[in-house]
């Protein structure tokens, strides 16, 4: 009896000890998301913030906007990146109340951050006069 229980205690120790190592031997990931609300005629800016000791990964975004006055492209960027800055082009149609199509982007896998301690930004810059809805949207995580 004293045999089994002392077996039963030994087996629960090592298992608390491997557990244990476990968890302290675990990295963390916290999830980030950002996003540049609706602007009108203005750069619509979304940034994973940077985080002390962490690397910031973008896993992707997306960009969405009505019409301007005039048809027109711009050059959407990704900056803060390891492999440096991504551009996209994004183009909306002529008419105010028309709807772009939307440019969607995921990562896989995730690009990190050029160094710990970085921000991500995506930018959209102005699409012009007459153009009263863009957004960007970013998501992410931290580890």
């Amino acid at each position: 009896m004293f045999k089994k229980a002392l077996l039963g205690a030994t087996l629960a120790l090592a298992l608390l000890a491997a557990a244990r190592a476990e968890a302290q031997t675990q990295s963390h990931i916290f999830p980030v998301t950002a996003a540049s609300g609706n602007v009108a005629a203005a750069a619509a800016i979304a940034t994973l913030p940077a985080a002390q000791g962490l690397t910031t990964f973008i896993s992707g975004f997306e960009i969405t906007a009505s019409g301007a006055t005039s048809a027109s492209c711009v050059n959407a960027t990704v900056a803060g990146l390891v492999s440096g800055s991504l551009t996209y082009t994004f183009c909306v149609p002529a008419g105010v109340t028309a709807e772009a199509p939307a440019l969607i982007v995921n990562f896989n896998p995730p690009v990190p951050a050029a160094s710990v301690n970085t921000a991500i930004t995506v930018t959209l810059p102005s699409l012009g006069a007459g153009n009263t809805n863009a957004t960007v949207a970013t998501h992410g995580f931290q580890q």
